[in-house]
């Protein structure tokens, strides 16, 4: 009923009046400012085109002009050599003709080479009369000397219609690799008929024709061969525009033989998939039949336009947006961003999120409802916050999420306790040096001490039960969703079988859980030890020097069976773990000192887990390579003792896991965390092999185990005699 409940008020609140508001407003924006912004797109359209077609004619007939004024030049000025040479005595070896041969090639270097050619009597070759070739144009542009004579080769049958009195153009750039025009001119001589051919450059004439401009130029002789281009890969491979589809216009519709023609067509690009509108012109020149031709996209000309409206509609999208943030702003910030940050402050509190930032946004300065919503909402986040220090952090967000069933519940857990040695003679000690100061140094010692204990059991999934002075109770499991019908099951079902197995995963995780929480707390320790030795020495020499003590402490796991639940009183509760399972643990942890170690577990955690994670007899010392990081290393007490309801135990040492890596555990609780390589040697890959060497690293005199009374700490315990 209540999901429903939030379902509805979510689409309720989907569509408020401030939406409602700003789509009545942005619609009357759209209609005028479009409207506005069509008509006027329109009409600037039309003009730009008809300007961009004037444009476009005018570019091609001046482009055409300079091309004809440049040709004309090249062959009046290869016309003029020529007559000089001719007229200069001593013919065209004289020396007068050689030196204007070279003052010609020195003032018109884009020249490669001149050559007059005649045709042989009955013979399909030509004789060559005369061949002025540039040498410097071939070497500074690294050309072979033979390009002119395959050219030459090719163009036999031009040569003989230019014999004829026709004039020629051709693209020689195939046979240059470079930018080269060929140009065919008849030349008469004493009565014989030649050929005069003037092999120059382009590049004179893609400077004319403006490549880098918007408006494309380029050339084509009159079999519609490419004889300049902006893009030189086109003419260096040979390209023929006959294809294209303004040439095909210019030469279908062109039946009056016009000089110059503007037209609009349409371009296909390389896919032929996209055809864009072109605006064309040609214009003929009066050498060689050459036509100029000049295109322009009509996308190009028109993206003014086009960004004109663009800026428009961006103008008429800014006029929107500030409307709409002009109606939504009261009703976002006064109204419903803050009733956001506290459904999201309820959301995150409802998952057990009591430290979220979202509550510290909260306005409390505000003088209104909200503003009181906002201060109660912090007040909540603090108590809940205290709430769960005074409980456990782990059973304060079950309960947030409901998570936790209040009736109490049989479980298999695994748990743990853990007392400092000699804690009374240290409070002591406390005591004679601070007197009634002495309280505050106490708390804060054993603060620091348990904030680091702490750490490594809520990192290892661990939840803190309870603190007893210096004594600290944590389980792992107690918040698992237990479920143990299954053992009503008869043998013969397999389902009974399959949720054993799953069940038990779940036991060993947990209790490998508990020793990796207690293996790290000893890096822990040994890093507290090592941090209050230097704060000790900071403060030496002081009026009553502050200082933290060095201290040793006694760890005790035990895995078993457990009443969990919510105890206590109407005023008084808490979520706990109780039963003889829990009341051995406390026992093993105070056999710690008498059998000289620091962490013990009892023979049911060892024999859940040593089939898997110790090596011993019953897995031929060996452990599977899925369970090698959690391997656990232990020596079982030499002392047997009668438990009461067990019989005979063994309480069994833990010396180390070889393969936990202390840097990766810390840094999942703080990413700053720093590895110290000293106290690193106590656990891991460096850390002992055997309980003496862990007696040896943390000062624990070596017990003498036949003088041994477990009596003495507990009278369910006795040895055996």
């Amino acid at each position: 009923m209540a999901k429903n409940s939030e379902i509805k008020n979510k689409k309720e609140r989907n569509f408020p009046i401030g939406v409602k508001l700003a789509l009545i407003i942005g619609f009357i924006v759209l209609a005028s400012l479009g409207t506005v912004t069509f008509l006027n797109s329109y009409f600037v359209s039309e003009d730009v085109r008809i300007t961009a077609e004037e444009n476009n004619l005018t570019i091609n007939t001046r482009s055409a002009q300079t091309v004809q004024n440049e040709l004309s030049s090249v062959r009046a000025n290869v016309l003029q050599l020529l007559d000089l040479i001719n007229v200069s005595s001593g013919g065209k070896n004289s020396a007068l003709a050689k030196q204007a041969e070279a003052f010609f090639f020195e003032r018109n270097q884009d020249i490669a080479e001149i050559l007059l050619l005649s045709a042989r009597q009955g013979r399909q070759d030509f004789l060559t009369n005369t061949q002025l070739k540039n040498i410097r144009f071939f070497n500074s542009n690294e050309i072979d000397f033979s390009a002119t004579d395959t050219f030459i080769a090719q163009a036999g049958k031009y040569i003989t219609r230019t014999i004829s009195g026709e004039t020629i153009a051709l693209n020689a750039s195939p046979f240059f690799k470079s930018g080269m025009l060929g140009l065919f001119l008849p030349y008469h001589e004493s009565g014989l008929e030649q050929a005069l051919i003037i092999i120059f450059s382009t590049e004179s004439l893609s400077d004319i024709l403006g490549t880098g401009s918007t408006n494309q130029t380029f050339i084509i002789n009159d079999s519609d061969d490419l004889l300049c281009h902006a893009e030189l890969d086109r003419i260096l491979s040979g390209q023929s525009m006959t294809n294209h589809p303004l040439v095909e216009k210019m030469r279908k519709e062109n039946q009056n033989n016009e000089e110059s023609r503007q037209v609009i067509f349409d371009q296909p690009d390389e896919d032929g998939k996209k055809i864009t509108k072109q605006i064309g012109a040609f214009q003929k020149i009066a050498i060689a039949d050459i036509c100029v031709i000049t295109t322009v996209p009509l996308d190009t000309v028109l993206e003014g336009v086009r960004t004109t409206r663009r800026n428009n509609l961006y103008l008429m999208g800014i006029v929107l947006f500030i409307s709409i943030i002009f109606i939504l702003t009261f009703a976002r910030f006064a109204i419903s961003r803050p009733l956001r940050f506290l459904t999201a402050s309820a959301e995150e509190i409802n998952q057990g999120n009591f430290n979220t930032p979202i509550i510290s946004k909260l306005n409390t300065k505000r003088r209104d409802e909200i503003g009181v919503l906002n201060k109660s909402t912090q007040d909540e986040q603090e108590f809940l916050n205290t709430f769960a220090r005074f409980t456990n952090r782990g059973v304060a967000k079950a309960i947030a999420r409901k998570e936790i069933d209040f009736e109490p519940h049989l479980k298999d857990v695994s748990i743990f306790f853990s007392d400092i040695r000699g804690f009374t003679a240290i409070s002591d000690g406390f005591k004679n040096r601070f007197g009634e100061e002495s309280p505050r140094e106490i708390i804060g010692f054993l603060n620091d001490y348990m904030s680091r204990m702490v750490n490594c059991v809520t990192i290892s999934g661990g939840t803190i039960d309870k603190f007893e002075g210096d004594a600290i109770m944590a389980v792992w499991g107690i918040l698992r969703d237990e479920d143990l019908s299954f053992e009503l099951l008869p043998d013969s079902d397999p389902e009974k079988k399959q949720k054993e197995e799953k069940h038990l995963s779940h036991v060993k995780q947990d209790a490998i859980s508990a020793i990796t929480g207690t293996i790290a707390m000893r890096y822990a320790l040994m890093q507290y030890n090592k941090d209050a030795e230097a704060f000790t020495k900071a403060h030496e020499g002081e009026p009553k020097a502050k200082y933290k003590p060095h201290i040793r402490i006694g760890c005790g796991i035990n895995t078993g069976r457990a009443t969990c639940g919510i105890m206590g009183s109407e005023d008084k509760m808490e979520y706990t773990a109780i039963g003889d399972s829990v009341n051995f643990a406390s026992r093993t942890e105070s056999s710690n000192k008498p059998c000289g170690t620091d962490i013990l577990i009892t023979q049911d955690t060892y024999n859940l887990l040593k089939g898997d994670y110790i090596r011993c007899e019953e897995n031929n010392f060996t452990i599977k390579p899925e369970f090698a990081a959690s391997e656990i290393v232990v020596e079982m007490i030499p002392v047997e003792f009668e438990v009461k309801g067990k019989g005979a135990q063994h309480f069994y040492g833990v010396v180390n896991m070889p393969a936990f890596d202390i840097e990766e555990f810390f840094k999942k609780g703080d990413e700053n965390f720093v590895l110290d390589e000293d106290c690193a040697r106590c656990v891991g890959k460096t850390g002992p092999k055997t309980l003496n060497e862990v007696r040896n690293l943390l000062g624990i005199p070596i017990p003498e185990f036949g003088s041994v009374n477990l009596n003495e700490e507990e009278n369910k315990i006795q040895v055996k005699k």
